[in-house]
């Protein structure tokens, strides 16, 4: 394809610092807990049973829990107007994914046929959802993952979902939002040395920064790649490693307490002052988990889903209650995963609602699907959609830079320099084909012109 400007194509893919949002009239939303208008038929008032997976132990639990406490606060709200349909009442059941995958998969079959669970939620790691949607599947459990976001899902673990979803952005998006903003703020680095995680979430972020370099940076070049085991706690040659490679910037993927491990180490290398820095997922962890000696200015990934911050004061009324309502709850401000489990929960009542409306009693669950597909519901986030073609959820990507305030005790996104991305722009759409990485992958390769400076 033609070569196009760097910046004119950056303009026309949305790359905007801070996009303004505007409530939908008639859309769903969070934080709405009593029963819209009495419903219709015959209500059960047994427990509503949830079967919610995360990590509640290891370095990961600094993602895992605000998932849990995200999805308790929203339950509690409901369960305080009276339940779900007014009636019945959330229970939610606990599992710890820490765990490991072949004792996830044990856990789930457990949770559906001796619980007797109605819906499964949570899942933090993408290693574990192309096992689980599956198994999901197959037990026929309605289930929304709020995480666990690698595109295999879909694109191949389970092509043709029915009784899956899932809520928060898919991972392709982590990488590309990076590179973007590395496009847009620093377009001439040369030497690009990477630390990603050597499993499924950081190959798929490598992949999906590598190609949009290749299309918006040609001249960089990869001068170093480190690949630490999950759940690493010693950071030391992979950091020196870059160092050694004299890199502009350093890229990484690395997330949860494994990046709190790795900032530390890095601070003591002097890794901050002798280049840039850029992460998928550096402000994703639970908040308090970052020091003050977090470095500033470097690319701040979160996930490119949510920062408590953003929409900030009365621009976005959801996102204020919700953080206030967390806080106040747990004493402490929720992260990313806290805003997609109390969406998701809130995504389900709307559309249990909408289904006893249209055929009355308690739903069946084909009838609560019909209703997720094709959903969009106002969160604290802003829009999140349901496309029907894959069950995956959508929202506009965002991701912007670490600075320190009088305000909290730890690093937040700087107001004035947050990156938003249309989901769109950066997601292969319906219809294009599978493809290797993944379907997104190849959609930029064959889509996106090559720029010039």
């Amino acid at each position: 394809m033609a070569e196009v400007n760097r910046r004119d194509f950056l303009t026309g893919l949305g790359v905007t610092m801070g996009a303004s949002l505007a409530v939908l009239p008639g859309l769903p939303s969070v934080g709405v807990a009593h029963a819209q208008g009495a419903p219709k038929g015959n209500i059960p008032d047994t427990p509503y049973k949830i079967g919610h997976m995360t990590f509640f132990t290891g370095p990961a639990a600094v993602l895992g829990e605000p998932m849990f406490k995200g999805q308790q606060l929203a339950a509690e709200e409901i369960n305080a107007a009276g339940g779900l349909l007014g009636k019945r009442k959330i229970e939610l059941l606990k599992a710890d994914e820490n765990a490991g995958t072949d004792a996830n998969v044990k856990e789930l079959r457990r949770l559906k046929l001796s619980e007797k669970i109605d819906f499964f939620c949570g899942i933090t790691s993408s290693g574990n959802t192309p096992a689980l949607g599956p198994v999901a599947e197959e037990l026929k459990v309605l289930t929304m993952f709020v995480d666990g976001c690698t595109d295999f899902l879909f694109d191949k673990a389970v092509p043709n979902p029915h009784y899956v979803f899932r809520t928060t952005n898919i991972q392709s998006a982590d990488g590309i939002t990076t590179a973007l903003a590395i496009v847009q703020t620093w377009p001439k680095a040369k030497r690009i040395a990477h630390i990603h995680p050597d499993y499924s979430y950081g190959r798929n972020a490598f992949d999906h920064i590598k190609i949009v370099m290749k299309k918006m940076m040609p001249q960089a070049e990869i001068v170093s790649e480190g690949w630490p085991k999950l759940g690493t706690t010693d950071f030391s040659s992979h950091i020196t490693k870059a160092i050694a490679s004299k890199p502009d910037l350093v890229v990484s993927s690395v997330w949860g307490g494994d990046y709190v491990a790795m900032y530390n180490q890095a601070l003591r290398y002097g890794m901050f002052q002798k280049a840039k820095f850029a992460t998928t997922l550096a402000l994703g962890v639970a908040p308090h988990a970052l020091g003050k000696d977090h470095p500033e200015g470097v690319i701040a990934g979160v996930h490119s889903n949510y920062h408590f911050t953003y929409p900030g004061g009365d621009k976005w009324p959801y996102n204020k209650t919700f953080v206030e309502k967390y806080h106040a709850r747990f004493n402490e401000y929720p992260n990313f995963q806290a805003e997609g489990a109390y969406t998701t929960t809130f995504m389900l009542k709307a559309a249990i609602e909408k289904a006893n409306r249209l055929v009355g009693g308690w739903p069946e669950d084909d009838a609560i699907i019909a209703m997720l597909e094709g959903m969009m519901l106002a969160g604290p986030a802003g829009y999140v959609y349901i496309r029907p073609d894959n069950h995956q959820g959508y929202k506009d990507a965002m991701i912007g830079f670490s600075k320190n305030t009088d305000e909290y005790p730890f690093p937040i996104l700087d107001p004035a320099r947050i990156i938003t991305i249309p989901i769109r722009s950066i997601t292969a759409p319906p219809g294009w084909p599978k493809g290797e990485p993944t379907s997104t992958y190849t959609w930029i390769d064959k889509t996106w012109p090559q720029a010039k400076a």
